[in-house]
């Protein structure tokens, strides 16, 4: 999988082009990780945007992160995904198994980039936490694509889902560690593998794949969950462009949409560093878009 990091600027997205552009290839990790085609709710971020200083006419379009449906009409990802873009960028979401492919096939057509970007994805509105970047204690980096009534009903048309199941108020809290450390983890997304050493240095091969992978529970913070990514345990864990990507805890047979993939380290070995979706901050903003359980 790949993890864009907390601190993505434009210079980010535009490595994040570069990453892209490798052939498909398992995402999260090479180990521990298997294709999540069933998980049609986990979807991926394109961005269509101007890089030669004429905004008529974007001339880059690709997937750049992940995120899930949380209702028929709103995607969920991160806020360092979908700011810090050149002006007039356009979000659509995927929910196609390998947007990669999608992506190549529309490009070898002969397509335009906007030809490609309304092929392979729909078009919605980016809503960003207005607290975005807030601080080590609450970042605020959440934000959905929302879809009008003829979007999301085009999106339903072009891919089947049921949305995902967002938790209830202080829900992570409640269950508290012990529990949480005992339940299954999953974090699902397109991006990346972790490092490999290239003739320029560390490159993260692949990406633009759904997969899924098991993870482990590490900690419970303010606005955080820390996940292990640890293959002897049989752990994966999430790579560059799985940032705003769900990451699952199974509760009582249900599977529940707990936190999204914000960062880790940077050779995506260890840790995967997470979103909380139970915290006040998280649902003031989800509440403003989604009916919140």
């Amino acid at each position: 999988m790949r993890r864009t990091t907390l601190f993505a600027t434009l210079s980010t997205a535009a490595l994040a082009v570069a990453l892209a552009g490798a052939a498909p290839a398992s995402a999260i990790n090479t180990y521990n990780a298997v294709p999540a085609p069933e998980r049609t709710e986990v979807g991926a971020l394109v961005a269509l945007w101007d890089r030669d200083g004429d905004p008529a006419t974007p001339d880059v379009v690709d997937w750049y992160c992940t995120g899930t449906m949380v209702d028929r009409n709103t995607f969920l990802t991160a806020a360092h995904c979908t700011t810090g873009w050149t002006p007039g960028v356009r979000f659509y979401v995927s929910l196609a198994q390998d947007v990669q492919g999608e992506l190549d096939a529309a490009a070898a057509a002969g397509l335009t980039p906007a030809q490609i970007a309304a092929r392979v994805g729909v078009e919605g509105t980016a809503h960003t936490s207005p607290a975005y970047p807030g601080n080590s204690a609450d970042s605020h980096d959440i934000a959905v694509i929302e879809f009008d009534d003829a979007q999301a009903a085009t999106l339903a048309e072009r891919w089947s889902f049921a949305p995902a199941t967002l938790p209830t108020a202080g829900q992570l809290d409640a269950l508290g560690s012990r529990a949480l450390d005992t339940a299954r983890w999953e974090v699902m997304g397109y991006g990346t593998e972790e490092a490999e050493r290239g003739p320029g240095g560390h490159v993260h091969p692949g990406g633009g794949v759904r997969m899924k992978a098991e993870v482990g529970f590490n900690a419970l913070n303010k606005t955080w969950v820390r996940l292990a990514m640890n293959e002897s345990r049989g752990y994966g864990g999430a790579c560059y462009g799985d940032s705003g990507g769900p990451n699952f805890v199974t509760v009582d047979g249900q599977r529940v949409l707990a936190a999204t993939t914000v960062t880790g380290d940077a050779p995506c070995y260890a840790t995967n560093v997470v979103y909380r979706l139970d915290t006040g901050s998280a649902r003031g903003f989800l509440g403003e878009y989604v009916d919140l359980p």
